[in-house]
């Protein structure tokens, strides 16, 4: 018997990242949300992670990138917190604490992560297209692309926090 999977086309995440130049955003932002979030793989070919988004939990499947960064298989479910909280002991070592803050943008939402401990200092933006050559109206805050750029992945950041760079 052979199982059917999802077409990975069909769960394909196109974001575009950027670092963020200064907190005018928070003025900005309509929305706040903690996020604690720790990995059970950092294989690039197939990130495993477990998060705590606000009171809602989820893992998280994303598989590796294009050639430009921008777009990559991801599959998402949520699940109870208290076995986030369970998955979070079996954990690879490292968690990424953070906010995350929405902002509106032109006809796009903007995801502000504003990472403590470890990777405190770190601002990075995200936004979501729908396809990869969309246009978007870039906030003044917004600073330096770093869509693709592996070192601003939170899956390396755990291994290598921000404070050591």
């Amino acid at each position: 018997m052979q199982l059917k999977l999802d077409n990975p086309l069909e769960n394909k995440e196109i974001e575009r990242k950027f670092l963020v130049k200064n907190e005018v955003f928070k003025k900005e932002s309509f929305k706040e949300t903690k996020i604690k979030q720790g990995f059970l793989s950092t294989v690039p070919e197939r990130t495993v992670r477990v998060r705590i988004k606000g009171d809602k939990g989820f893992i998280t499947v994303k598989g590796i990138g294009n050639e430009s960064g921008a777009s990559r298989y991801e599959w998402e479910k949520e699940i109870p917190v208290s076995e986030v909280v369970d998955l979070l002991k079996i954990c690879e070592p490292g968690v990424i604490d953070k906010t995350r803050y929405n902002v509106k943008s032109g006809k796009h939402i903007f995801e502000v992560d504003e990472f403590y401990g470890d990777n405190d200092g770190l601002i990075l933006a995200e936004v979501e297209l729908s396809a990869e050559d969309e246009t978007i109206e870039k906030p003044e805050w917004l600073g330096e692309e770093v869509t693709g750029n592996v070192k601003y992945y939170n899956s390396y950041l755990v291994k290598h926090p921000f404070k050591k760079w």
